[in-house]
Formats: C-alpha cells, sequence, structure tokens
C-alpha cells in the first residue's frame, strides 16, 4: 500500500483491478468519499465530519471493504493543503497512498455529462474517477520538511497580499485627504509622501496650521488613517522577516539569483513547494504555464501561449525577469533578451523565452541548493 506499488501499478494496466479507489470531496465541517473499483463503479459511501476520530471510522469502514475484495486502497483528495490538510496528513502517516486531484480535472469531467449536477457526492465520485484515469499523471502528497515549509511560507504570502492591497487603499485615500487639507503643497514637504518621517509629520499635523476653518472631522480621519498605515507597514516588516527565517530554514539560496528578493524567493518556493516533485526543468516549466500549448490540425503545426498552469509561480518568474532586464539586473539576462528581440521576435516574446531560461536556473538551484552562477548553457 506505498506510493512505489501504485505508481508500478499505473504502467501495468493489469494491476489496476488490485486497488480500490477512494475520491474524497472535502469541506469545512465534512468530508465525503466515495469507494470504486478499477471500472468505476461505486462500492459505498461515507460522509464523516472533520475530527480525528471520524478520520479513524472512516479508515475502519473502507478496509473492511478492501478487505472484503482482497484489495489496496488508494486516496484521491479533491483538496490536499487547505480544509483537506488534516485528512490528508491522517491518511499519509497511516501509511495510505494519496494522490492530489486538482479540482479543474473534477469540473471539467462534470460538464462532459449529459445531465452536469454537482453534490459532494458526484465530486467525491469525479475525484475517484480522475484517480482511476490519471494516477500515474497525479502528484502523490507527501510529508516533506520543504513542504511544510512552503505551506507556511505561502499563509504568510497570503497575509502580505491582504495587507498590502489594504496599504495600497490607504495611501489613496490619504492622498486624497492631504489634498483637501494641504492642497497640492503637499506633495512637496515630503520627496516620499509615506516615508516613516513623513507620516510622523501628518500624525502631528494632519491640517494646514494656516487653514483657519480645517474640520476637525478631517483631522480625525487623516490621523487614523496614518496610524494604520504605520501598523501595517509595520505588520508587513515583520511578515517579511519571518519569511526569511523560513528561507533560511529551508537552505535554499535563491535570493543569489538577480531580481529575486525575500517576498519573491518566498513566492517561489511556496508554489514549488518540493523540487523533488519535478523530474526534470521542463516539468517545472509545464507547472509554471512557461511552456506553449500546441494547436495543430493537419499539416498545420502550432504552438500558443497558454494560460494554463501555476499562475502565481508564473507571476513570480515574470517579476524576476522584469528586475534582470533592467538598469542593475543582470547582463547576461538582457544580453540574450536584446538577442532574441534582433532575432525578430517582439519584446513579449523575448521575455516569455527569458522566463523559459530562468526556469532552468531556479530548477538547478533548488535541486541542488546552489547560489546563483551564471550558466551559459542555459542562458545562451
Amino acid at each position: 500500500m506505498n506510493g512505489v506499488a501504485v505508481r508500478s501499478f499505473a504502467s501495468e494496466k493489469s494491476d489496476a483491478a488490485n486497488y480500490l479507489y477512494v475520491g474524497v470531496d472535502v469541506h469545512k465541517d465534512s468530508h465525503t468519499a466515495v469507494i470504486t473499483d478499477c471500472f468505476g463503479q461505486r462500492i459505498k459511501e461515507v460522509r464523516v465530519s472533520n475530527y480525528e476520530k471520524d478520520f479513524e471510522s472512516m479508515v475502519k469502514i473502507i478496509k473492511k471493504e478492501a478487505k472484503r475484495e482482497k484489495k489496496d486502497v488508494v486516496f484521491g483528495l479533491e483538496d490536499s493543503y487547505s480544509y483537506g490538510a488534516r485528512l490528508a496528513r491522517f491518511l499519509y502517516r497511516k501509511g495510505f497512498t494519496v494522490k492530489m486531484v486538482p479540482p479543474v480535472v473534477v469540473d471539467r469531467g462534470r460538464k462532459k455529462e449529459t445531465h452536469p449536477e454537482k453534490s459532494d457526492s458526484l465530486d467525491a465520485f469525479g475525484a475517484a474517477l480522475a484517480l482511476i484515469q490519471r494516477i500515474g499523471s497525479l502528484p502523490d502528497y507527501i510529508i516533506t520538511k520543504a513542504s511544510d515549509i512552503a505551506r507556511e511560507m505561502k499563509e504568510l504570502n497570503r497575509d502580505r497580499e491582504f495587507l498590502v492591497k489594504e496599504r495600497t487603499r490607504l495611501k489613496n485615500n490619504l492622498h486624497e485627504l492631504l489634498h483637501r487639507s494641504y492642497n497640492s503643497e503637499y506633495k512637496t514637504i515630503f520627496k516620499d509622501t509615506f516615508s516613516k518621517k513623513a507620516l510622523e509629520y501628518w500624525l502631528l499635523h494632519p491640517v494646514d496650521e494656516r487653514d483657519t476653518v480645517s474640520s476637525f472631522v478631517l483631522e480625525g480621519r487623516i490621523k487614523r488613517k496614518v496610524r494604520r498605515l504605520m501598523e501595517i507597514i509595520e505588520e508587513i516588516g515583520a511578515i517579511e522577516n519571518e519569511l526569511s527565517v523560513l528561507i533560511a530554514k529551508s537552505e535554499q539560496k535563491l535570493e543569489t539569483l538577480n531580481g529575486c528578493g525575500v517576498v519573491l524567493t518566498a513566492a517561489v518556493l511556496a508554489e514549488v513547494r518540493d523540487i523533488d516533485r519535478f523530474r526534470s526543468p521542463d516539468a517545472l516549466a509545464k507547472y509554471a504555464g512557461l511552456c506553449p500549448s500546441e494547436r495543430s490540425s493537419g499539416k498545420t503545426v502550432r504552438h500558443v501561449k497558454t494560460k494554463s498552469g501555476n499562475r502565481r509561480l508564473n507571476t513570480a518568474v515574470h517579476r524576476i525577469a522584469i528586475s534582470q532586464i533592467g538598469r542593475s539586473g543582470n547582463e547576461h539576462a538582457r544580453a540574450y533578451f536584446e538577442r532574441k528581440i534582433s532575432e525578430g521576435k517582439s519584446k513579449t516574446q523575448a521575455l516569455c523565452c527569458l522566463k523559459r531560461r530562468l526556469i532552468n536556473i531556479i530548477y538547478m538551484m533548488l535541486k541542488y541548493k546552489e547560489k546563483y552562477n551564471y550558466l551559459k548553457k542555459y542562458l545562451t
């Protein structure tokens, strides 16, 4: 009942009949599991609450069915890193093989039905069918140091993104209020309107002292927003410090890559999770949505830019690439970018080529935990 056994039967169809497939649709308060055979025939349905004692009862029922059928069990969870994280960890520690089933795969299967319907039972059954059809390509759920650190990074990244959006809203609102208080003159008082020194000044002088008719309401609004902005900036700094600690724990040296600071390093590590999940740089590029999709028909062979893949990872690599072709970026990256343009590619196409090469470098850095060194074979 280990991962090696499941991967081996994926390549030998005759072994598929030796397993029961359990698709699980997870939710905040309950989970629904559907047990099927290799032909997709329903055997049993189990619904449990999101408590460990209920997990035990579910496993007991499934083991009983497996013993009666004289088969091993493989699980497919539609969500292994959010509401289903606790169940996935429980099953993994019990020795079961757990596969991660992308929700989009289940959704596509549902839409292809003659009468598409949605329920927890149908979603669990869809996960089981996806498990049967894609067992060889679905990633295993594993618990490693890298995956645990990545999960914490992802949570911190989400907190930071929320705070950054709030910071932007507050700054826009303060621009409006300060303009009402000082007119356009407020922009000339400080080079950076929202630097630490500037915020301390606005807190002490929220309204122009020369204005004798300033409203105390306006003064109060500015003070409250300045205080909140100062708190947010402090919180963001604390989160970035925590991310730095996690990066150090990961023993990765991605920060040495030009244009890849703490935030982007954490973004890449959080989405990649464990580099051992990917057998090659090509696999990582495919995951990041940096491989063109084929759109061929007959004698016409055509490849187009894809919108699939992990968009968060794609965005992080895009930002690194933009930084590398900047003035203080990487001379080799700029030379590669300019060479692609001289070959007749547009700037967008040249940037896509650079991103693809960066994925190769990122893969090698993460695989061997090495610092960045210019690798000519990846940028020529």
